[in-house]
């Protein structure tokens, strides 16, 4: 059976008369600081710029609020007099957060009025999420359909994935997960079916299934890019558990088991922390493995002279040295590990959205078509009724 294509997620067209950018990028930093903060004055409360962990730090000086992608969309959509939201984020979170702000109960509330959405460089993407296209999903649906029961299988999207991924996951009985989550998710899945088909991270998936007594050889990696069963035999998907999709987070795939011992070595007592979308080999080797926020709080709550070696991205961690002198924060790789991505999202690109938005000429705006908002609006409200 071949599963109906779910329209592709794209930007609004820029009007003709919106400011060029070329020019924000000539300006200093004073300058655009000071044009920043008065469209944010004039915009009130009205505006809502929201930034995620990893970004840089001259952007979130400039936000209302911080936090994990899944968090700063819905803290935004609780707002009853936000009517534009600025992600300076990745892609696939302005999705997030359209979808939710949006919501038909919002949309009510506010008499059908919706939130507008702008990311301020559409080159900000996700690697990871990018690693999964719905066109390659659905056709791993339908192959590993000829071998087991896909009924029986139930799909699930980390967080970090495209809209349409999420509303596939809505269609055939799925879910959304987060990094926080993700063991309560693959719960609830294996409580409605014998499978888990999960996607786009195979690191936060393998990780999260082995502290449910999954083993390895229960999880198939999926090759998108193999054409018989994603690189597998018949037997090896029959016998699965987890079907594990052949994608990662570029910064966290860069810390590896020799970083760890490395710092063991060099700094006596040091506590390793780290994220679950790191390779097993690293993340077995972990004191503490967790999400984001689990890490922020982690060493928030650690007494003085404390010493962490953190495996995420790099903004995060110099955040937290800052933020914590009182402990001693080492990055957990000798390599330069930050969301390249995110950090396309500067000053000149936040200044030239809010002014843009200002002088009503709004660009980047990010718009999900209704089928796919509605069907990952599903995806998320099963994982909102995880306890």
């Amino acid at each position: 059976m071949t599963t109906p294509t779910l329209p592709t997620v794209t930007p609004t067209p820029s009007p003709q008369s919106a400011h060029e950018l070329a020019p924000y990028k000539t300006r200093s930093n004073e300058e655009l600081i000071a044009r920043i903060t008065a469209v944010r004055e004039e915009l009130g409360d009205s505006l809502l710029i929201l930034g995620h962990h990893y970004q840089q730090d001259e952007v979130v000086e400039h936000t209302d609020l911080r936090g994990d992608s899944y968090q700063l969309s819905e803290m935004a959509a609780q707002s009853e007099t936000c009517r534009t939201i600025v992600f300076c984020g990745v892609h696939f979170m302005a999705e997030t957060a359209d979808i939710l702000a949006n919501r038909p109960d919002k949309l009510a509330a506010r008499g059908g009025q919706r939130v507008r959405v702008i990311l301020p460089d559409m080159a900000a993407g996700c690697s990871m999420a990018d690693m999964a296209a719905i066109s390659q999903v659905e056709a791993a649906w339908e192959d590993m359909s000829d071998v087991i029961d896909t009924e029986r299988v139930i799909p699930v999207t980390y967080i970090n994935s495209a809209a349409s991924l999420k509303a596939f996951c809505g269609k055939h009985g799925g879910i959304v997960c987060t990094s926080s989550n993700a063991r309560a998710v693959l719960q609830w899945a294996f409580e409605r079916g014998d499978r888990v088909f999960f996607f786009p991270d195979q690191h936060l998936g393998r990780n999260t299934a082995l502290t449910m007594g999954i083993g390895e050889d229960q999880m198939p990696v999926w090759d998108p890019y193999e054409l018989e069963l994603g690189g597998n035999e018949e037997q090896a998907i029959r016998d699965s558990r987890v079907i594990l999709w052949k994608g990662h987070c570029s910064v966290h795939q860069m810390f590896r088991p020799e970083h760890v011992a490395q710092f063991r070595q060099q700094h006596p007592g040091i506590k390793i922390l780290v994220h679950p979308e790191c390779p097993r080999e690293v993340n077995d080797l972990a004191d503490v493995s967790g999400s984001t926020g689990l890490i922020i709080k982690t060493v928030k709550n650690s007494p003085p002279g404390t010493k962490w070696a953190i495996g995420t991205e790099l903004h995060l961690v110099n955040r937290l040295k800052a933020e914590h002198p009182e402990q001693e924060i080492h990055f957990l790789s000798p390599v330069v590990c930050m969301c390249a991505t995110m950090y396309r999202i500067d000053l000149p690109h936040l200044c030239w959205s809010l002014e843009n938005l200002r002088e009503g000429t709004p660009v980047n705006t990010i718009e999900v078509p209704e089928e796919v908002r509605k069907w990952s609006l599903v995806a998320l409200e099963r994982m909102l009724a995880v306890k």
